[in-house]
């Protein structure tokens, strides 16, 4: 392999874990077989965080919402939020790996936010 081609390999965290619930990872160049699933199986979970959110959005609007109806969200929500923080980590990385993303330590500055109405 040569030198050049080696330079885009990157390791990828995968969204799914492997033995005793460790992050299994996958060194390549993004367009291989096993990446291609990850891919799907990122979109399939940040959809479901998107149908999560709606969902959430009706059940606590209802003034009839049960306790237990809650703890089930909140657990969903926990579970998916973990599913979408993987996922930005990954896509982070190698966001990272391959140079595009600005140097994070510099000087932050935010803008304050402003309501255009």
């Amino acid at each position: 392999m040569s030198a050049e081609r080696h330079q885009h390999h990157t390791f990828r965290l995968l969204p799914w874990t492997g033995a005793e619930g460790k992050p299994s990872y996958v060194l390549g160049d993004g367009t291989g077989y096993v990446s291609r699933m990850a891919d799907g199986i990122e979109s399939v979970q940040l959809g479901m965080a998107g149908d999560l959110l709606d969902h959430a959005a009706e059940l606590l609007a209802d003034q009839s919402v049960t306790g237990p109806e809650l703890h089930f969200l909140a657990s969903r929500l926990s579970e998916s939020l973990r599913e979408v923080k993987a996922v930005a980590k990954s896509r982070g990385s190698r966001l990272n790996a391959s140079g595009s993303v600005p140097d994070i330590d510099g000087p932050r500055h935010r803008e304050p936010d402003i309501d255009i109405r």
